[in-house]
């Protein structure tokens, strides 16, 4: 059987990101089994922590409240603009009479004819769509909480907005940023692609070990839990005494 150009494409790359779908697979499963050993976990219960408090005192918290869930919108819109810049240059270079093909054709391993280049490239533009969509709801949500957090029932509203529920739109905010993070991250890595398949390849191999060590905790369930909880339960002891 004669090896083709384009078998080495068909090897790696699939295999790069299926790589990163069995890495976010087991993530997902460990922050439903110990969210406490994760990043993520932890800072969704500080989070949660955060809104009981804002909604305690909303008098004296309402500004702070505001401002901090403005600086998520603003990292989120940056976030988005950055994407949807990419689609556009990408876009460009698709629709563009220019061919980038022959400055790096002859320098990279796999398939680099023109049908492949627009395939790589539009490929990498949905990852780029994606991500967009996924910060586009996350603004979505941050707003809502910029309304419903100050929210004080007066005992005559039939709506009662509990901290439980602003919680669960805030979480959905942080989520579907971190959702578009790593899509967005695996649009960038598959942008080498136009140089060959073996840099995707090897650039995935090294990121989940990146990734690996900003989502797991450093430390053992028991100790992260204190560190998370102890305060809390501190002070319910004092109040006891």
């Amino acid at each position: 059987m004669m090896w083709r150009k384009s078998d080495l494409d068909l090897i790696l790359v699939p295999f790069s990101l299926l790589l990163s779908i069995l890495y976010h697979a087991w993530l997902w499963r460990k922050l439903r089994a110990h969210p406490h050993l994760t990043d993520i976990g932890t800072s969704s219960a500080i989070r949660r922590q955060w809104v009981i408090s804002i909604m305690k005192e909303n008098n004296k918290r309402n500004i702070l409240a505001v401002q901090t869930i403005r600086n998520s919108i603003m990292g989120a819109t940056l976030m988005a603009s950055t994407s949807i810049l990419l689609c556009t240059g990408l876009a460009a270079i698709l629709s563009s009479t220019y061919s980038v093909k022959q400055p790096v054709g002859d320098a990279v391993y796999g398939a680099h004819g023109p049908l492949m280049l627009a395939l790589k490239y539009a490929i990498i533009l949905v990852f780029f769509l994606f991500a967009f969509f996924a910060y586009s709801l996350s603004i979505h949500f941050f707003n809502q909480v910029s309304f419903i957090v100050n929210v004080v029932g007066d005992g005559e509203s039939s709506i009662a907005v509990t901290p439980e529920y602003v919680s669960e739109q805030l979480e959905k905010g942080f989520m579907l940023g971190i959702v578009g993070n790593r899509i967005l991250y695996t649009g960038l890595l598959h942008l080498l692609w136009m140089f060959g398949p073996v840099l995707v390849f090897l650039c995935s191999i090294v990121m989940v070990p990146v990734l690996y060590s900003f989502d797991i905790n450093v430390g053992g369930e028991e100790e992260i839990r204190v560190r998370v909880c102890g305060k809390e339960e501190q002070d319910g002891g004092k109040d006891i005494v």
